[in-house]
């Protein structure tokens, strides 16, 4: 025999389960802005642009051809940026407490399509730090690159610059709590379904219907020990008064 469920008994069930379903969501949105506030440190990010273009005092005008050639190599640049030949002259300039793998890890380089700007970013949980490493790896690579590659392109479009009150990146806490908010009332609507697929007790008459397939003709009630006290205070009552009656006629 096939099942159907309505939606009665699905409100009814999350009715039944919403202290439950409530305290999980409230569970996982504490949490959430206990981490994102107090435990996350705090990521900032400077970044600088390149500009690829080259550097030729005899060259006049837009020149299509030395423009494709820049943009082709840009992806080649990219790669050199992030090498150990520049990271190693960034660490040993600044005297970073740091290997090449840590600091490229920190590091982003990216272009936008058809675009010879090249933007440089560095992230660090200081943002002074991240700044001089921003400046310092373009302004190495400038340097080195015309050793590498034997070509004089890449000038320094815009430095990084720390703001007064700079904001991190990461941890964004009022989204992290509103992700904790949604998964946590997802994971207790789930959680009360599941309870009430599992939960197999006969609670009903309905329930009694639906398994035994049979009407159900009477149904006893449960009463409380303080009912059933109310009751016979109540009869004792009427009692007395029946009694009082009788003596006075």
């Amino acid at each position: 025999m096939e099942e159907t469920i309505s939606l009665q008994e699905l409100f009814q069930t999350l009715k039944k389960r919403m202290r439950l379903i409530l305290s999980i969501t409230l569970i996982a949105t504490i949490v959430s802005a206990i981490v994102s506030y107090f435990l996350l440190t705090p990521i900032y990010q400077s970044s600088t642009q390149l500009l690829v273009n080259q550097s030729n005092e005899e060259q006049t005008g837009y020149n299509t051809s030395q423009v494709q050639t820049n943009l082709q190599l840009i992806n080649t640049y990219n790669v050199i940026i992030k090498s150990p030949a520049i990271l190693d002259l960034v660490i040993e300039e600044l005297g970073l407490n740091m290997t090449v793998n840590q600091l490229n890890e920190k590091i982003t380089v990216q272009s936008a399509t058809d675009s010879q700007v090249v933007n440089l970013s560095v992230q660090d949980e200081d943002p002074q730090v991240a700044a001089n490493i921003a400046n310092t790896t373009a302004e190495v690579f400038r340097t080195e690159i015309v050793d590498l590659m034997n070509v004089d392109n890449v000038s320094i479009l815009a430095q990084a610059v720390v703001g007064e009150n700079p904001a991190p990146i990461k941890p964004q806490p009022v989204l992290n709590i509103a992700i904790a908010l949604v998964v946590g009332l997802m994971a207790g609507v789930g959680l009360a379904f599941l309870l009430e697929y599992l939960d197999n007790t006969v609670k009903t008459e309905q329930d009694i219907e639906k398994l035994l397939e049979l009407p159900v003709l009477g149904v006893v009630t449960t009463i409380s020990e303080q009912e059933v006290k109310k009751v016979v205070m109540e009869r004792q009552e009427k009692q007395k008064k029946r009694r009082g009656e009788r003596v006075g006629a």
